[in-house]
Protein backbone atom coordinates (compact mmCIF):
# COMPACT_ATOMS: atom_id res chain seq x y z
CA UNK A 1 0.00 0.00 0.00
CA UNK A 2 1.42 3.37 -1.04
CA UNK A 3 1.47 6.23 1.46
CA UNK A 4 1.37 9.91 0.58
CA UNK A 5 2.19 12.56 3.19
CA UNK A 6 1.27 16.23 3.23
CA UNK A 7 3.56 17.46 5.97
CA UNK A 8 3.13 20.17 7.03
CA UNK A 9 -0.32 21.20 5.91
CA UNK A 10 -0.49 24.88 5.02
CA UNK A 11 -2.45 28.07 5.52
CA UNK A 12 -3.94 27.33 8.93
CA UNK A 13 -3.30 28.26 12.55
CA UNK A 14 -1.17 25.58 14.19
CA UNK A 15 0.46 22.45 12.78
CA UNK A 16 -0.75 19.22 11.26
CA UNK A 17 -0.09 16.57 8.64
CA UNK A 18 -2.19 14.37 6.37
CA UNK A 19 -1.45 10.71 5.62
CA UNK A 20 -3.16 9.31 2.51
CA UNK A 21 -3.05 5.56 1.83
CA UNK A 22 -3.58 4.22 -1.71
CA UNK A 23 -4.68 0.67 -2.53
CA UNK A 24 -3.24 -1.51 -5.27
CA UNK A 25 -5.39 0.22 -7.90
CA UNK A 26 -4.02 3.62 -6.87
CA UNK A 27 -7.29 4.78 -5.33
CA UNK A 28 -7.56 6.16 -1.79
CA UNK A 29 -8.18 3.50 0.85
CA UNK A 30 -8.16 5.97 3.72
CA UNK A 31 -6.74 9.30 4.84
CA UNK A 32 -5.91 10.64 8.29
CA UNK A 33 -5.37 14.10 9.71
CA UNK A 34 -2.80 13.99 12.50
CA UNK A 35 -2.20 16.82 14.96
CA UNK A 36 1.26 16.44 16.54
CA UNK A 37 1.26 19.45 18.88
CA UNK A 38 -0.36 19.98 22.23
CA UNK A 39 -0.98 22.70 24.81
CA UNK A 40 -1.72 22.29 28.51
CA UNK A 41 -3.94 25.22 29.33
CA UNK A 42 -6.65 23.35 31.19
CA UNK A 43 -4.13 21.78 33.53
CA UNK A 44 -2.11 24.85 34.40
CA UNK A 45 -5.19 27.00 34.90
CA UNK A 46 -5.99 24.87 37.95
CA UNK A 47 -5.08 26.67 41.17
CA UNK A 48 -5.09 30.11 39.56
CA UNK A 49 -7.22 33.04 40.68
CA UNK A 50 -10.48 33.12 38.76
CA UNK A 51 -9.89 36.70 37.62
CA UNK A 52 -6.67 35.58 35.92
CA UNK A 53 -8.38 33.06 33.65
CA UNK A 54 -9.59 35.64 31.07
CA UNK A 55 -5.94 36.75 30.82
CA UNK A 56 -4.40 33.27 30.71
CA UNK A 57 -6.68 31.42 28.31
CA UNK A 58 -6.33 33.94 25.41
CA UNK A 59 -2.65 32.95 25.33
CA UNK A 60 -3.73 29.63 23.85
CA UNK A 61 -3.65 31.37 20.49
CA UNK A 62 -2.85 34.74 19.00
CA UNK A 63 -5.63 34.31 16.43
CA UNK A 64 -8.57 33.54 18.75
CA UNK A 65 -7.70 35.57 21.89
CA UNK A 66 -10.81 37.75 21.93
CA UNK A 67 -13.06 34.71 21.72
CA UNK A 68 -11.27 33.02 24.63
CA UNK A 69 -11.32 36.24 26.64
CA UNK A 70 -15.08 36.63 26.18
CA UNK A 71 -15.93 32.95 26.81
CA UNK A 72 -13.77 33.03 29.93
CA UNK A 73 -15.33 36.26 31.19
CA UNK A 74 -18.83 34.89 30.62
CA UNK A 75 -17.91 31.69 32.48
CA UNK A 76 -16.87 33.88 35.44
CA UNK A 77 -20.16 35.79 35.25
CA UNK A 78 -21.91 32.46 35.74
CA UNK A 79 -19.46 31.16 38.35
CA UNK A 80 -19.83 34.32 40.47
CA UNK A 81 -23.63 34.37 39.96
CA UNK A 82 -23.65 37.90 38.56
CA UNK A 83 -25.39 39.37 35.52
CA UNK A 84 -23.49 42.29 33.93
CA UNK A 85 -25.32 45.59 33.28
CA UNK A 86 -26.88 45.92 29.82
CA UNK A 87 -24.32 48.57 28.88
CA UNK A 88 -21.48 46.16 29.66
CA UNK A 89 -23.04 43.47 27.49
CA UNK A 90 -23.40 45.90 24.59
CA UNK A 91 -19.81 47.10 24.97
CA UNK A 92 -18.57 43.50 25.00
CA UNK A 93 -20.53 42.70 21.86
CA UNK A 94 -19.28 45.85 20.17
CA UNK A 95 -15.69 44.78 20.75
CA UNK A 96 -16.53 41.24 19.68
CA UNK A 97 -18.04 42.46 16.42
CA UNK A 98 -14.86 44.41 15.67
CA UNK A 99 -12.86 41.27 16.35
CA UNK A 100 -14.96 39.35 13.81
CA UNK A 101 -14.26 42.00 11.18
CA UNK A 102 -10.52 41.51 11.38
CA UNK A 103 -10.61 37.73 11.86
CA UNK A 104 -12.93 36.89 8.95
CA UNK A 105 -11.02 39.33 6.75
CA UNK A 106 -7.79 37.53 7.63
CA UNK A 107 -9.08 34.10 6.70
CA UNK A 108 -10.81 34.99 3.46
CA UNK A 109 -8.06 37.06 1.89
CA UNK A 110 -4.93 35.52 3.40
CA UNK A 111 -5.82 31.83 3.85
CA UNK A 112 -8.85 30.97 1.73
CA UNK A 113 -8.73 33.31 -1.27
CA UNK A 114 -5.49 31.94 -2.80
CA UNK A 115 -7.38 28.76 -3.70
CA UNK A 116 -9.97 30.69 -5.69
CA UNK A 117 -8.44 34.01 -6.72
CA UNK A 118 -5.08 32.48 -7.71
CA UNK A 119 -6.45 28.98 -8.41
CA UNK A 120 -6.34 25.61 -6.62
CA UNK A 121 -3.78 24.17 -9.04
CA UNK A 122 -1.64 27.30 -9.45
CA UNK A 123 2.08 26.97 -8.64
CA UNK A 124 2.71 26.63 -4.91
CA UNK A 125 4.78 29.81 -4.77
CA UNK A 126 1.81 31.83 -6.02
CA UNK A 127 -0.89 30.38 -3.71
CA UNK A 128 -0.53 32.99 -0.98
CA UNK A 129 -1.49 36.56 -0.13
CA UNK A 130 1.15 37.91 -2.52
CA UNK A 131 -0.43 35.92 -5.32
CA UNK A 132 -3.83 37.34 -4.39
CA UNK A 133 -2.45 40.89 -4.42
CA UNK A 134 -0.90 40.24 -7.82
CA UNK A 135 -4.33 39.22 -9.14
CA UNK A 136 -6.54 41.86 -7.52
CA UNK A 137 -4.14 44.81 -7.41
CA UNK A 138 -2.57 46.99 -4.74
CA UNK A 139 -5.60 49.24 -4.25
CA UNK A 140 -7.73 46.31 -3.10
CA UNK A 141 -4.86 44.99 -0.98
CA UNK A 142 -4.72 48.34 0.80
CA UNK A 143 -8.44 48.12 1.59
CA UNK A 144 -7.95 44.63 3.03
CA UNK A 145 -5.12 45.80 5.27
CA UNK A 146 -7.02 48.95 6.30
CA UNK A 147 -10.18 47.17 7.36
CA UNK A 148 -8.35 44.42 9.18
CA UNK A 149 -6.59 47.22 11.06
CA UNK A 150 -9.98 48.84 11.80
CA UNK A 151 -11.19 45.65 13.48
CA UNK A 152 -8.04 45.47 15.57
CA UNK A 153 -8.29 49.13 16.52
CA UNK A 154 -11.88 48.69 17.72
CA UNK A 155 -10.76 45.74 19.82
CA UNK A 156 -7.85 47.72 21.26
CA UNK A 157 -9.95 50.81 22.06
CA UNK A 158 -12.43 48.77 24.09
CA UNK A 159 -10.29 45.86 25.24
CA UNK A 160 -7.02 47.63 26.00
CA UNK A 161 -5.06 45.48 23.54
CA UNK A 162 -5.78 44.34 20.00
CA UNK A 163 -4.55 40.79 20.39
CA UNK A 164 -4.93 39.89 24.07
CA UNK A 165 -7.67 42.12 25.53
CA UNK A 166 -7.77 42.79 29.28
CA UNK A 167 -11.20 44.39 29.69
CA UNK A 168 -13.46 41.55 30.82
CA UNK A 169 -14.28 41.21 34.52
CA UNK A 170 -16.79 38.96 36.29
CA UNK A 171 -19.91 41.06 36.27
CA UNK A 172 -18.91 43.57 33.62
CA UNK A 173 -16.15 45.59 31.98
CA UNK A 174 -13.08 47.37 33.31
CA UNK A 175 -13.55 50.76 31.62
CA UNK A 176 -15.96 52.76 29.45
CA UNK A 177 -15.28 54.37 26.10
CA UNK A 178 -15.56 58.09 25.47
CA UNK A 179 -17.93 59.80 23.06
CA UNK A 180 -14.95 60.59 20.82
CA UNK A 181 -13.99 56.91 20.74
CA UNK A 182 -17.59 55.90 20.01
CA UNK A 183 -17.72 58.31 17.06
CA UNK A 184 -14.45 56.95 15.69
CA UNK A 185 -15.72 53.38 15.98
CA UNK A 186 -18.90 54.40 14.15
CA UNK A 187 -16.89 55.72 11.20
CA UNK A 188 -14.77 52.56 11.05
CA UNK A 189 -17.91 50.42 11.22
CA UNK A 190 -19.54 52.35 8.36
CA UNK A 191 -16.48 51.73 6.22
CA UNK A 192 -16.38 48.05 7.25
CA UNK A 193 -19.96 47.52 6.07
CA UNK A 194 -18.99 48.78 2.61
CA UNK A 195 -15.85 46.63 2.66
CA UNK A 196 -17.87 43.52 3.53
CA UNK A 197 -20.26 44.22 0.67
CA UNK A 198 -17.26 44.65 -1.64
CA UNK A 199 -15.82 41.32 -0.44
CA UNK A 200 -19.09 39.57 -1.23
CA UNK A 201 -18.98 41.11 -4.70
CA UNK A 202 -15.44 39.76 -5.16
CA UNK A 203 -16.69 36.30 -4.20
CA UNK A 204 -19.59 36.66 -6.62
CA UNK A 205 -17.37 37.76 -9.51
CA UNK A 206 -14.45 35.39 -8.96
CA UNK A 207 -16.16 32.26 -7.63
CA UNK A 208 -19.89 32.23 -8.34
CA UNK A 209 -19.50 33.34 -11.97
CA UNK A 210 -16.96 30.57 -12.58
CA UNK A 211 -18.82 27.32 -13.32
CA UNK A 212 -15.72 25.26 -12.56
CA UNK A 213 -15.59 26.64 -9.03
CA UNK A 214 -19.33 26.24 -8.44
CA UNK A 215 -19.17 22.63 -9.61
CA UNK A 216 -16.25 22.07 -7.25
CA UNK A 217 -18.17 23.57 -4.31
CA UNK A 218 -21.20 21.36 -5.01
CA UNK A 219 -19.24 18.17 -5.79
CA UNK A 220 -19.57 15.05 -3.65
CA UNK A 221 -15.87 15.29 -2.74
CA UNK A 222 -16.68 18.28 -0.52
CA UNK A 223 -20.08 17.26 0.84
CA UNK A 224 -21.00 16.00 4.32
CA UNK A 225 -24.53 15.48 5.66
CA UNK A 226 -24.11 16.25 9.35
CA UNK A 227 -25.86 17.95 12.23
CA UNK A 228 -25.13 21.69 12.64
CA UNK A 229 -24.59 23.76 15.79
CA UNK A 230 -24.60 27.50 16.45
CA UNK A 231 -25.70 30.14 18.96
CA UNK A 232 -28.96 31.97 18.23
CA UNK A 233 -30.92 34.82 19.79
CA UNK A 234 -34.54 34.65 20.97
CA UNK A 235 -35.69 34.80 17.32
CA UNK A 236 -33.34 31.99 16.23
CA UNK A 237 -31.15 34.49 14.39
CA UNK A 238 -27.36 34.20 14.39
CA UNK A 239 -25.65 35.81 17.39
CA UNK A 240 -21.93 35.62 18.09
CA UNK A 241 -21.90 36.86 21.68
CA UNK A 242 -24.94 35.48 23.52
CA UNK A 243 -27.99 33.23 23.29
CA UNK A 244 -28.82 29.54 23.31
CA UNK A 245 -27.00 26.84 21.38
CA UNK A 246 -29.22 25.36 18.68
CA UNK A 247 -28.61 22.10 16.82
CA UNK A 248 -30.39 21.10 13.61
CA UNK A 249 -30.34 17.71 11.92
CA UNK A 250 -29.16 16.99 8.35
CA UNK A 251 -32.62 17.91 7.09
CA UNK A 252 -32.52 21.29 8.84
CA UNK A 253 -35.03 20.42 11.59
CA UNK A 254 -34.35 21.54 15.15
CA UNK A 255 -32.81 18.66 17.11
CA UNK A 256 -31.88 20.43 20.36
CA UNK A 257 -31.63 23.87 21.93
CA UNK A 258 -29.83 24.40 25.19
CA UNK A 259 -28.34 26.93 27.58
CA UNK A 260 -24.57 26.98 28.25
CA UNK A 261 -24.88 25.20 31.61
CA UNK A 262 -26.44 22.19 29.85
CA UNK A 263 -23.58 21.50 27.43
CA UNK A 264 -22.45 18.29 29.18
CA UNK A 265 -25.92 16.83 28.68
CA UNK A 266 -25.58 17.38 24.95
CA UNK A 267 -21.92 16.96 23.99
CA UNK A 268 -19.40 14.21 24.77
CA UNK A 269 -15.85 13.56 23.52
CA UNK A 270 -14.26 10.52 21.89
CA UNK A 271 -10.50 9.79 21.77
CA UNK A 272 -8.46 8.11 19.04
CA UNK A 273 -4.84 6.99 19.39
CA UNK A 274 -3.64 8.63 16.18
CA UNK A 275 -4.33 12.28 17.12
CA UNK A 276 -4.13 14.57 20.14
CA UNK A 277 -7.40 16.27 19.19
CA UNK A 278 -10.53 14.91 20.88
CA UNK A 279 -13.54 14.07 18.72
CA UNK A 280 -16.83 15.47 20.11
CA UNK A 281 -20.25 14.09 19.25
CA UNK A 282 -23.90 14.58 20.16
CA UNK A 283 -24.44 12.64 23.35
CA UNK A 284 -28.08 11.71 22.62
CA UNK A 285 -27.03 9.95 19.40
CA UNK A 286 -23.65 8.54 20.44
CA UNK A 287 -20.32 7.97 18.74
CA UNK A 288 -20.78 5.89 15.58
CA UNK A 289 -17.37 6.56 14.05
CA UNK A 290 -16.31 8.92 11.28
CA UNK A 291 -19.54 8.68 9.29
CA UNK A 292 -22.15 11.27 8.39
CA UNK A 293 -25.93 11.15 8.28
CA UNK A 294 -28.75 11.38 10.81
CA UNK A 295 -27.63 8.24 12.65
CA UNK A 296 -24.19 9.68 13.39
CA UNK A 297 -23.49 11.98 16.32
CA UNK A 298 -21.02 14.05 14.29
CA UNK A 299 -21.91 17.73 14.06
CA UNK A 300 -20.31 20.81 12.59
CA UNK A 301 -19.74 24.37 13.82
CA UNK A 302 -18.26 27.52 12.14
CA UNK A 303 -19.88 29.94 9.63
CA UNK A 304 -21.81 27.53 7.41
CA UNK A 305 -23.01 25.56 10.45
CA UNK A 306 -24.15 28.74 12.20
CA UNK A 307 -26.19 29.79 9.19
CA UNK A 308 -27.64 26.29 8.82
CA UNK A 309 -28.56 26.19 12.52
CA UNK A 310 -30.25 29.61 12.47
CA UNK A 311 -33.41 30.91 10.83
CA UNK A 312 -31.65 33.98 9.48
CA UNK A 313 -29.38 36.94 10.20
CA UNK A 314 -30.31 39.73 12.62
CA UNK A 315 -29.18 42.59 10.35
CA UNK A 316 -30.85 43.55 7.03
CA UNK A 317 -27.97 43.47 4.55
CA UNK A 318 -26.63 40.17 5.88
CA UNK A 319 -30.14 38.71 5.79
CA UNK A 320 -30.43 39.47 2.08
CA UNK A 321 -27.12 37.73 1.40
CA UNK A 322 -28.22 34.81 3.61
CA UNK A 323 -31.34 34.34 1.48
CA UNK A 324 -29.34 34.62 -1.74
CA UNK A 325 -26.88 31.94 -0.67
CA UNK A 326 -29.58 29.39 0.06
CA UNK A 327 -31.53 30.26 -3.09
CA UNK A 328 -28.37 29.81 -5.17
CA UNK A 329 -27.26 26.54 -3.56
CA UNK A 330 -30.61 24.80 -3.50
CA UNK A 331 -32.11 25.54 -0.09
CA UNK A 332 -31.37 24.77 3.55
CA UNK A 333 -29.34 23.21 4.89
CA UNK A 334 -26.28 23.44 2.64
CA UNK A 335 -23.94 20.47 3.10
CA UNK A 336 -21.20 21.74 0.76
CA UNK A 337 -18.12 22.34 2.91
CA UNK A 338 -16.56 24.88 0.54
CA UNK A 339 -19.69 27.04 0.84
CA UNK A 340 -18.29 27.94 4.27
CA UNK A 341 -16.23 30.64 2.51
CA UNK A 342 -19.44 32.30 1.31
CA UNK A 343 -21.04 31.97 4.75
CA UNK A 344 -17.95 33.56 6.29
CA UNK A 345 -18.35 36.66 4.14
CA UNK A 346 -22.04 36.90 5.05
CA UNK A 347 -20.94 36.81 8.70
CA UNK A 348 -18.35 39.51 7.96
CA UNK A 349 -21.19 41.73 6.73
CA UNK A 350 -23.32 40.88 9.77
CA UNK A 351 -20.42 41.69 12.14
CA UNK A 352 -19.84 45.05 10.44
CA UNK A 353 -23.55 45.89 10.54
CA UNK A 354 -23.83 44.86 14.17
CA UNK A 355 -20.74 46.90 14.99
CA UNK A 356 -22.38 49.92 13.36
CA UNK A 357 -25.66 49.39 15.23
CA UNK A 358 -23.93 49.10 18.60
CA UNK A 359 -21.64 52.07 17.93
CA UNK A 360 -24.79 54.20 17.55
CA UNK A 361 -26.27 52.94 20.83
CA UNK A 362 -26.04 55.52 23.63
CA UNK A 363 -25.50 52.75 26.20
CA UNK A 364 -21.99 51.95 24.95
CA UNK A 365 -20.60 55.13 26.53
CA UNK A 366 -22.26 54.45 29.89
CA UNK A 367 -20.06 54.29 32.98
CA UNK A 368 -22.43 51.80 34.66
CA UNK A 369 -20.42 48.80 33.56
CA UNK A 370 -20.17 46.37 36.47
CA UNK A 371 -22.27 44.53 39.03
CA UNK A 372 -20.59 43.02 42.08
CA UNK A 373 -19.75 39.30 42.01
CA UNK A 374 -21.13 36.99 44.70
CA UNK A 375 -19.98 33.69 46.21
CA UNK A 376 -17.86 31.73 43.69
CA UNK A 377 -19.06 28.41 42.33
CA UNK A 378 -19.40 26.78 38.91
CA UNK A 379 -19.96 28.47 35.57
CA UNK A 380 -20.05 27.87 31.83
CA UNK A 381 -19.43 30.55 29.21
CA UNK A 382 -20.16 30.11 25.50
CA UNK A 383 -19.48 32.41 22.56
CA UNK A 384 -19.30 31.82 18.84
CA UNK A 385 -15.63 32.06 17.90
CA UNK A 386 -15.08 32.71 14.19
CA UNK A 387 -14.24 29.00 13.92
CA UNK A 388 -17.39 27.90 15.77
CA UNK A 389 -18.90 27.29 19.19
CA UNK A 390 -16.42 27.83 22.04
CA UNK A 391 -17.10 26.50 25.55
CA UNK A 392 -15.32 27.42 28.81
CA UNK A 393 -16.35 25.54 31.97
CA UNK A 394 -14.88 26.46 35.37
CA UNK A 395 -15.37 25.11 38.88
CA UNK A 396 -14.10 27.53 41.56
CA UNK A 397 -13.42 26.83 45.23
CA UNK A 398 -14.69 29.06 48.05
CA UNK A 399 -11.63 31.31 47.74
CA UNK A 400 -12.21 31.90 44.04
CA UNK A 401 -9.42 29.62 42.80
CA UNK A 402 -9.93 27.31 39.82
CA UNK A 403 -10.49 23.70 40.90
CA UNK A 404 -11.47 22.36 37.48
CA UNK A 405 -11.20 23.79 33.97
CA UNK A 406 -12.60 22.28 30.79
CA UNK A 407 -12.47 23.85 27.34
CA UNK A 408 -14.11 22.62 24.16
CA UNK A 409 -12.86 24.90 21.42
CA UNK A 410 -14.34 25.45 17.99
CA UNK A 411 -11.84 23.36 16.05
CA UNK A 412 -12.28 20.46 18.46
CA UNK A 413 -16.03 20.55 17.77
CA UNK A 414 -15.22 20.33 14.07
CA UNK A 415 -12.45 17.72 14.39
CA UNK A 416 -14.51 14.67 13.35
CA UNK A 417 -15.94 16.52 10.34
CA UNK A 418 -12.51 17.83 9.33
CA UNK A 419 -11.12 14.28 9.37
CA UNK A 420 -14.06 13.08 7.26
CA UNK A 421 -13.80 16.02 4.85
CA UNK A 422 -10.11 15.32 4.19
CA UNK A 423 -10.77 11.60 3.71
CA UNK A 424 -13.69 12.15 1.33
CA UNK A 425 -11.89 14.83 -0.66
CA UNK A 426 -8.88 12.53 -1.09
CA UNK A 427 -11.14 9.66 -2.20
CA UNK A 428 -13.04 11.87 -4.62
CA UNK A 429 -10.01 13.56 -6.18
CA UNK A 430 -7.21 10.97 -6.31
CA UNK A 431 -7.84 8.16 -8.80
CA UNK A 432 -5.60 5.51 -10.35
CA UNK A 433 -2.50 6.68 -8.52
CA UNK A 434 -2.48 10.05 -10.28
CA UNK A 435 -1.23 12.55 -7.71
CA UNK A 436 0.15 16.03 -8.21
CA UNK A 437 0.63 19.20 -6.21
CA UNK A 438 -2.66 20.71 -7.38
CA UNK A 439 -4.67 17.66 -6.29
CA UNK A 440 -2.99 17.59 -2.89
CA UNK A 441 -3.79 21.27 -2.43
CA UNK A 442 -7.42 20.51 -3.25
CA UNK A 443 -7.34 17.90 -0.47
CA UNK A 444 -6.06 20.61 1.86
CA UNK A 445 -8.92 22.86 0.76
CA UNK A 446 -11.23 20.43 2.59
CA UNK A 447 -9.83 21.45 5.98
CA UNK A 448 -9.01 25.03 5.03
CA UNK A 449 -12.70 25.93 4.67
CA UNK A 450 -13.14 25.32 8.42
CA UNK A 451 -10.36 27.84 9.22
CA UNK A 452 -9.07 25.40 11.86
CA UNK A 453 -6.96 26.58 14.77
CA UNK A 454 -5.03 23.56 15.98
CA UNK A 455 -3.08 25.72 18.42
CA UNK A 456 -6.36 26.09 20.34
CA UNK A 457 -7.52 22.55 19.71
CA UNK A 458 -4.59 20.57 21.10
CA UNK A 459 -4.79 20.89 24.84
CA UNK A 460 -4.22 17.94 27.18
CA UNK A 461 -5.90 17.75 30.57
CA UNK A 462 -4.11 15.19 32.78
CA UNK A 463 -1.45 12.50 32.78
CA UNK A 464 1.67 12.03 30.69
CA UNK A 465 1.97 13.18 27.14
CA UNK A 466 2.50 10.28 24.70
CA UNK A 467 5.40 11.06 22.36
CA UNK A 468 6.91 9.54 19.22
CA UNK A 469 10.22 10.71 17.74
CA UNK A 470 11.29 9.61 14.25
CA UNK A 471 15.00 9.93 13.41
CA UNK A 472 15.96 10.17 9.72
CA UNK A 473 19.35 10.12 7.99
CA UNK A 474 20.51 12.70 5.44
CA UNK A 475 18.65 10.79 2.69
CA UNK A 476 15.37 11.12 4.64
CA UNK A 477 15.37 7.38 5.40
CA UNK A 478 13.85 6.41 8.75
CA UNK A 479 16.57 5.07 11.03
CA UNK A 480 14.92 4.82 14.44
CA UNK A 481 11.63 5.44 16.22
CA UNK A 482 11.51 6.27 19.94
CA UNK A 483 8.17 6.13 21.76
CA UNK A 484 7.01 7.13 25.23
Amino acid sequence: MKEIKIDPITRLEGHGKIHIFLNEEGDVANAYLQIPELRGFERFCVGRKAEDLPLITPRICGVCPVAHHMASTKALDAAFHVDPPLAAKKLRELMYSGYYVYDHTLHFYFLGAPDFVVGPDAPTAERNILGVINKVGLDIAKEVIKHRAYGQKITAMIGGKATHPVCGLPGGMSKPITEEERAEIEKMAESSVKFAQFSLQVFNDVVLKNKKYVDLILSDAYKLRTYYMGTVDENNKVNFYDGKVRVVDPEGKEFAKWSPADYLNNVAEHVEEWTYVKLPYLKKIGWKGLVDGADSGVYRVAPLARLNAADGMATPLAQEEYKRMYETLGGKPVHATLATHWARLIELLYAAERCLELSRDKDVTSTELRNNPRQPGEGVGIVEAPRGTLIHHYVLDEEGLAKKVNLIVATVNNAPAICMSIRDAAKGLIKGGVVNDGLLNMVEMAFRAYDPCFGCATHYAVGQMPMEINIYDHNKKLQKTIKR
